[in-house]
C-alpha cells in the first residue's frame, strides 16, 4: 500500500516538476549549507511518548475514581508521561529553533477543537454499533459479514473519525458475530487464531482509510492548517476527496481488497 501510494506521488511530483520554469529547476549555485539536525534531543522525548503509549497497552494498573469517574491507572500514568515529555521538550529546546520554523499553536488548537467535537458526538454512534443487531445501526451490522466488508466498513467510518474508536467498534462487531456470548478475553485469542483475516481487515481499514479526508487523521488536518497559516492554498474538504482520495486512494484500497481480503 505504501509503495503504491508513494509511487503515484513520485509520478505526480515529476510531472509538475517538469512543468516548472528552467530557473527553478536549475541546481543552486554557491556553497551549500551542510545537512544537520537541531534539537535532536527531542528524539528522546519522542521515544518517551512511544514508550508511554505502549506501556499503557500492556500494563494494567487497576482503576481509581477521579471526581466520581472511574479511570484506568495506566491511562493516567500515560497522560502524565506525555505531559512531562511536552514540558521537557518545550523548556529544553531553544526558542530560536521554533521561531525559525515559524512554529505556532494555532494549528494545534484547531485540531484539538475539531477532534474534541468528533470524540464527543461519536459516543452515541459507537454505542449503537456495539449494540449489534439490537441497536439502531443493526442494518450496518447485518451487512458486514466478510473480511472485505469489515475492511471497507471500518475504513469508511475511520475516514470521518479517529482510527482507535473505529477499530474498537468493528472489533466488537466481529466478536459478537463470530463468538456470541464469549467473554472478550477468550474471544480475541480465538479470533486471532481462527479468523485472523477479520482482524487484519479491521485494523488495516481503520488505519489506511483515515487518509481519505482531512479529519480522518489528525496529521492530515494539522498539515492543512500549517500550510494555510504559511499562505499556501489548500483544497477544500470535498476538493481533497475529489482530487486525491477518489482517483488515488480508493483504487489502491480496491486493489488491496482484491489481493488480501477476497
Amino acid at each position: 500500500m505504501a509503495l503504491a501510494v508513494l509511487g503515484i506521488y513520485a509520478l505526480h511530483e515529476v510531472y509538475y516538476w517538469r512543468r516548472e520554469d528552467w530557473v527553478i529547476r536549475e541546481p543552486p549555485q554557491g556553497p551549500r549549507e551542510p545537512l544537520a539536525i537541531q534539537g535532536w534531543h527531542n528524539l528522546l522525548f519522542l521515544a518517551g511518548v512511544l514508550g508511554a503509549v505502549i506501556l499503557s497497552g500492556v500494563w494494567s494498573g487497576g482503576e481509581v475514581s477521579v471526581l466520581g469517574v472511574r479511570q484506568q491507572v495506566q491511562n493516567l500514568a500515560r497522560d502524565g508521561v506525555l505531559l512531562a515529555m511536552l514540558a521537557g521538550s518545550w523548556f529544553t529546546t531553544p526558542a530560536r529553533i521554533r521561531q525559525e520554523n515559524e512554529y505556532s499553536w494555532a494549528p494545534i488548537r484547531e485540531v484539538a477543537i475539531l477532534f474534541a467535537a468528533i470524540f464527543t458526538t461519536i459516543i452515541p454512534a459507537l454505542a449503537m454499533l456495539r449494540a449489534g443487531e439490537h441497536g439502531a445501526m443493526a442494518f450496518v451490522v447485518r451487512a458486514v459479514r466478510e473480511p472485505a466488508h469489515f475492511f471497507w466498513a471500518s475504513g469508511i467510518l475511520s475516514s470521518f473519525l479517529d482510527n482507535a474508536p473505529t477499530y474498537l467498534a468493528f472489533l466488537s462487531t466481529a466478536l459478537g458475530r463470530l463468538y456470541p456470548g464469549v467473554v472478550e478475553g477468550a474471544a480475541i485469542p480465538r479470533l486471532i487464531g481462527e479468523h485472523h483475516a477479520y482482524l487484519q481487515a479491521i485494523a488495516t481499514g481503520s488505519v489506511f482509510m483515515g487518509a481519505n479526508t482531512y479529519i480522518g487523521n489528525a496529521p492530515n488536518f494539522m498539515v492543512k492548517s500549517i500550510a494555510e497559516e504559511a499562505g499556501v492554498s489548500m483544497p477544500s474538504f470535498f476538493g481533497y476527496i475529489t482530487r486525491y482520495s477518489l482517483p488515488v486512494l480508493i483504487p489502491v484500497f480496491g486493489l488491496a481488497t482484491w489481493l488480501f481480503f477476497e
